[in-house]
């Protein structure tokens, strides 16, 4: 496992494990683009990337989220 999904996938639910991982002032404002970022397919692990998936799709929705 890499050290980025150690650091994220934390132990306890605390304020001192998930203040980090806050960048609200770092996201784009209403109305803006969200910047390109690589994505995996789930079926076969394929790389891809947002803008790919804008460019073949109108509307495209984003939702991050995390069940802990």
């Amino acid at each position: 496992m890499s050290d980025l999904l150690k650091r994220y996938n934390y132990e306890v639910f605390s304020p001192e494990t998930y203040t980090p991982w806050m960048n609200f002032a770092g996201s784009p404002a209403i109305g803006e683009p969200a910047p390109d970022f690589p994505l995996w397919q789930l079926e076969d692990n394929k790389e891809t990337t947002l803008s790919q998936i804008w460019s073949s799709h109108l509307y495209t929705v984003v939702e991050f989220g995390s069940f802990t």
